[in-house]
């Protein structure tokens, strides 16, 4: 599977699956603590205190130290090798905006970065800290391989570096020496004893023609997976609508970074409960129709045809505990919430936001309660589910499922509720970064953090020209929906 997303990755359409973290600024520190005086204030991130700290993190991941190094004629796939020339500064790069920055302009400057597919050559993931926002914050900005993630020997180096409470004494970083790199005559004889152990594979592979066809061979793996992944097939019988989001995708991108309240999505989940026709809603069903209301602002802007049957269909991985996940040192957040891998067809073309929001909370529902729900045990084999490595999780799916069954991937990860911490700095925000797959030009992450909710909208740079639109509608629909369900306005 790991490899399979080495094959499948194209110049237009990189796989990597990134992060946006806003860290607070000394001024917000000191406000915080209760100290409103001009000495310099150590709680605020050090560069020097950063990488200490990420050669700490990826001590504990040997992932992070290797590169992919493939085998002579690709008569086996792809392994992992120590990066003898290892060089953290490369993967941990500043960067800064003209003072005072914008969150528009770290919005443009991410959307370059996250463009640029990871160079093979070194171990496959790249952290950006983006200095001169307002306020004297910065913003750490991550680009992590699917094939690197699978949350067990790994996980997102953005999870790595979160901890419960503020990291006041950054340990030396361990002393690590890398293996020597094997040579192209010891890969190929440990790929004939492996051979060996199992004939079949090499009969196999040479039937697929994976020497002359790999990209073949990778599709033939993402296709057929397994039980998990004919599971979730399965819930997306018929194809995908056609729609305005399936699009051909080139390399460049734009990106939105949304801030919602989490407090007014679960207003909207109690007053459903609570009205005289009361509906069981979810705050996942909350966000999808908010997004469902963004989506119809966009097509109708686009003067695309929208009827009242008109939808589209979304691959949501939907946790079925709405609490978050405890963060803890020990297990840096991994979760046994369950997990369902969803599709949902957002009704975009029902003008009534309440019935758009019993609409999508049926069909979520109805899947929850089928035999089709997966439990998170099984997808940890997959990618894993604290945040943000559930968001590779999502990606992950999305690559094992035709294309064809669905519109855009919405992957939403119900993050811990308490603040967490880079070193000494509070992390103030958190916007995911999902991937394109070719020919989807939309993919959207949320995540929930600390009272509020991210939204993070990734679009093709040519195709979705009109993104800015899209953001817009989902702000309105968040405040149509509170009117519509009869809100009563709280105090902040």
């Amino acid at each position: 599977m790991d490899a399979s997303f080495l094959y499948l990755e194209e110049p237009t359409t990189a796989m990597h699956v990134g992060s946006v973290m806003i860290l607070e600024g000394p001024q917000a520190a000191r406000e915080r603590g209760g100290d409103r005086g001009d000495a310099p204030d150590r709680r605020a991130l050090q560069h020097e205190d950063l990488m200490a700290l990420v050669a700490d993190r990826i001590g504990e991941n040997s992932r992070y130290r290797q590169r992919v190094r493939e085998l002579p004629g690709r008569i086996s796939g792809p392994v992992w090798v120590d990066d003898v020339d290892f060089d953290l500064s490369y993967h941990v790069r500043r960067s800064a905006l003209p003072a005072p920055g914008s969150e528009e302009q770290l919005a443009e400057f991410v959307a370059r970065i996250q463009s640029r597919p990871l160079d093979r050559e070194h171990p496959l993931w790249e952290l950006y800290v983006v200095e001169g926002l307002e306020h004297g914050r910065i913003a750490l900005v991550t680009k992590t391989h699917q094939a690197l993630v699978d949350g067990i020997t790994a996980v997102d180096i953005g999870h790595l570096m979160l901890d419960p409470e503020p990291v006041t004494d950054i340990p030396r970083p361990p002393s690590w020496t890398s293996r020597r790199e094997p040579s192209d005559v010891q890969l190929v004889a440990d790929a004939v004893r492996d051979f060996a152990r199992r004939p079949l594979t090499l009969v196999e592979r040479i039937r697929g023609g994976i020497v002359g066809g790999a990209v073949d061979a990778a599709r033939g793996t993402l296709g057929g997976a397994g039980s998990l992944v004919t599971q979730v097939a399965r819930t997306a019988a018929s194809p995908a609508p056609s729609s305005a989001l399936n699009a051909r995708v080139r390399a460049t991108r734009r990106f939105r970074m949304l801030r919602t309240d989490l407090a007014e999505y679960r207003a909207v989940r109690d007053a459903m409960a609570t009205a005289d026709r009361h509906v069981e809603v979810t705050v996942t069903d909350v966000a999808l129709t908010v997004l469902t209301g963004g989506l119809r602002t966009w097509l109708q802007a686009r003067g695309e045809p929208v009827h009242s049957a008109t939808t589209v269909r979304a691959m949501v991985p939907i946790s079925v505990s709405e609490g978050g996940a405890e963060m803890t040192s020990g297990d840096r957040g991994v979760s046994s919430s369950q997990v369902l891998a969803c599709f949902v067809d957002l009704p975009v073309g029902e003008p009534s936001s309440r019935l758009r929001l019993e609409r999508i909370a049926y069909q979520t529902r109805h899947q929850a309660r089928s035999s089709h729900a997966i439990p998170a045990a099984a997808l940890t084999g997959v990618a894993g589910f604290a945040p943000p490595t559930l968001h590779h999780l999502g990606a992950r799916l999305a690559n094992a499922v035709t294309r064809r069954r669905f519109n855009l991937v919405v992957t939403n990860v119900p993050g811990p509720q308490v603040p967490l911490y880079v070193g000494r700095a509070r992390m103030e925000a958190t916007y995911p970064v999902m991937p394109l797959n070719r020919g989807q030009a939309l993919a959207i992450g949320l995540t929930s953090y600390d009272g509020e909710v991210f939204i993070g909208l990734n679009g093709d740079r040519a195709a979705m020209a009109d993104l800015g639109i899209l953001a817009d509608g989902v702000v309105d629909a968040l405040a149509e929906l509170q009117t519509v369900v009869g809100v009563k306005e709280f105090e902040v």
